[in-house]
């Protein structure tokens, strides 16, 4: 679905684009809103450099997932929540029916958004888990690995 596609994402050819990571996840939010689809976004933790691969990780993530809210999703909100901790980054993305809505019923069939954001998390050593909430709305939601976090000069780096 190219309604989320980022000025920022590789064209064919544009090889010296930057990978877009968790600093760009400000325009994902803007893309979405111009679609229609509000989110809100909460950060707990203290946010310390990633290295590239995770934070693009991090970021198809996030992208993916509301690209599915985006397609499936019975409401046009959704919630992007990231947790900080010294030896992992977590991720959730959900979103809410209202109590007249019915649950999606497409969001666990008919492509490859779910296979792969798995893949990619378990690329990085993470966990990743995907499905209908009990009390109504879908979540994606990943735990990746920050051992390999870039440590910045005035951190000392975790036991």
């Amino acid at each position: 679905m190219g309604l989320l596609r980022q000025d920022t994402d590789s064209q064919a050819g544009d090889n010296l684009a930057p990978a877009p990571g968790l600093q760009d996840l400000p325009d994902l939010v803007d893309a979405c809103a111009a679609a229609g689809l509000a989110v809100t976004v909460t950060v707990d933790g203290e946010a310390g450099r990633l290295t590239p691969v995770l934070d693009l990780t991090a970021y198809r993530i996030v992208q993916e997932a509301l690209t599915n809210v985006s397609k499936h999703a019975a409401g046009p909100t959704a919630q992007v929540h990231l947790t900080y901790t010294p030896r992992h980054l977590t991720l959730s993305i959900t979103n809410d029916t209202g109590p007249s809505r019915p649950a999606p019923s497409a969001a666990l069939h008919g492509g490859f958004g779910l296979i792969s954001m798995r893949e990619r998390v378990t690329a990085v050593g993470g966990s990743f888990h995907a499905g209908h909430r009990p009390h109504g709305g879908f979540e994606v939601a990943c735990t990746l690995p920050l051992e390999n976090r870039e440590v910045s000069p005035d951190e000392s780096p975790a036991p």
